[in-house]
């Protein structure tokens, strides 16, 4: 007579020793489960293992649930569906929504940049190929099933899992996720406790094996004090006083809806000067019309007004022409354009017409990867690596981390100190090294309890 296999298993097939590519797989008898399928980014070693094989077959796999949007979190959908996952790819409404936008641009620039690499010929490759086409999203988006917030979805007979806010960007969740008896909660990216526009992320539930990030598990994010932005708008006056242009990488993504209601504040308070604001990325577009939708206002706090976004000189870019027009602008302005890191997107073929010249500034809107150009150019880089070709920084570069949405220590200390009950386990992911390794370090010191930072592709039991 065959007996059930009751145990539970959990791999970290990804964002373990780095902060990205988050893949966490759950395996109970012959159910598997993923957590997140999301891309590698950042520096190349990480970027590779994009085309590695799955680890698993993705016809094996019966479920994926994600936390939310974002491509680190999302972006491998698509491959997975084209190499034979055939299941439902559970979300919040907001996070279905937004991670339909994301990865058709993502099938967008993985073609594009193909192109430009085969064109260019600066790509080891013979021929260049996309990691995924935009057809591949188009199948992919058609698995998805939007869940609500605080609703128990049921898997098989032995398993189901809840979503709560997690407080991130628009639809980002927590997962709570049990099998019969054994729980385990994935935090996902875990917001401020005081996001600018969604309301504060839940109380997270009971679980006796928790999984949490640690994008920011080293660091305290600076107070903003009575004058938020104060560092940004020093930088847009000097910047127009010289007769520059500021470029602003920001993710298309709730960055870029943080960004224009700053510089709305700014504006109205007149702490800076009235320019064209161009928003020059198709996908922040896109994604600023979901944001407006009315079903989505249940995540918004009471006090934000649904005008939250205008600016009276905000422009859009949509096309590649009036993309392009921004190259060499003819008077000062501000170009918000995707990516955030300025890894990909139209912000890269702006960077080599704009870093040369010393009126202009690059302003940064938070996290900056290792191996990404916002990271290199934070760090004070002369030179960067633009399509195969070097670029010299002169512009003036400029950070401003008081965009960051991401939960800093203290605030994921917070959010486990109000667990209903202490966990048997906490795993600390999604974040670089010395990150996770500090977090860890006050969660054993301060919460007395069994910590682990993961290797990647480590294999544990849970109950």
């Amino acid at each position: 007579m065959s007996t059930v296999d009751a145990s539970v298993r959990l791999s970290f097939l990804g964002a373990a020793g780095v902060v990205t590519g988050s893949k966490f797989l759950v395996e109970h008898g012959d159910h598997r489960l993923l957590v997140d399928c999301g891309l590698y980014q950042g520096e190349r070693e990480w970027r590779r293992r994009n085309w590695a094989p799955f680890p698993v077959p993705p016809d094996s796999i019966d479920d994926v649930v994600l936390t939310h949007c974002h491509l680190d979190h999302c972006g491998y959908v698509p491959a997975l569906v084209r190499d034979g996952f055939a299941g439902p790819v559970w979300a919040s409404r907001g996070t279905a929504a937004l991670a339909a936008i994301v990865l058709r641009d993502s099938g967008h620039l993985q073609e594009r940049d193909a192109e430009l690499a085969r064109d260019g010929r600066y790509s080891r490759h013979d021929p260049p190929l996309p990691l995924y086409t935009v057809a591949d999203a188009d199948r992919a988006i058609t698995r998805f099933r939007a869940v609500d917030f605080g609703t128990d979805t049921a898997l098989t007979e032995r398993a189901g899992f809840g979503l709560t806010r997690a407080g991130h960007v628009l639809g980002s969740a927590s997962i709570r996720l049990h099998v019969d008896e054994a729980s385990i909660l994935f935090s996902g990216d875990l917001g401020r406790t005081a996001h600018p526009l969604l309301r504060p992320r839940e109380t997270p539930p009971a679980a006796r094996t928790v999984v949490i990030e640690s994008t920011y598990g080293d660091r305290t994010h600076p107070d903003p004090g009575d004058h938020p932005h104060a560092a940004l708008a020093d930088a847009i006056r000097r910047t127009i006083a010289r007769g520059g242009s500021v470029l602003i990488p920001a993710f298309a993504i709730d960055r870029t809806e943080l960004v224009l209601h700053a510089l709305s504040a700014l504006r109205r308070t007149g702490q800076i000067p009235a320019v064209p604001v161009y928003v020059d990325s198709p996908m922040a577009l896109a994604a600023l019309d979901v944001y407006r939708e009315t079903i989505m206002r249940a995540e918004f706090r009471p006090d934000v007004e649904p005008t939250m976004f205008d600016l009276p000189l905000l422009r859009t870019a949509r096309s590649s022409e009036e993309s392009m027009a921004l190259n060499d602008p003819r008077s000062p302005c501000l170009i918000i354009s995707s990516s955030g890191m300025a890894s990909g997107g139209r912000v890269v073929h702006h960077l080599p017409h704009l870093l040369p010249d010393r009126r202009n500034t690059v302003a940064l809107t938070g996290y900056q990867a290792r191996g990404t150009r916002g990271r290199a150019l934070l760090e004070g880089a002369r030179e960067v690596k633009v399509m195969g070709r070097y670029v010299p920084v002169r512009a003036e570069i400029v950070n401003d981390e008081e965009f960051s949405v991401h939960a800093d220590a203290g605030e994921l200390l917070g959010w486990l100190r109000e667990l209903p009950e202490p966990p048997e386990t906490v795993y600390v992911v999604h974040g670089e090294p010395e990150s996770s390794a500090a977090l860890a370090a006050r969660i054993r010191e301060e919460l007395d309890w069994c910590v682990v930072v993961p290797s990647a592709g480590e294999r544990v039991l849970v109950s």
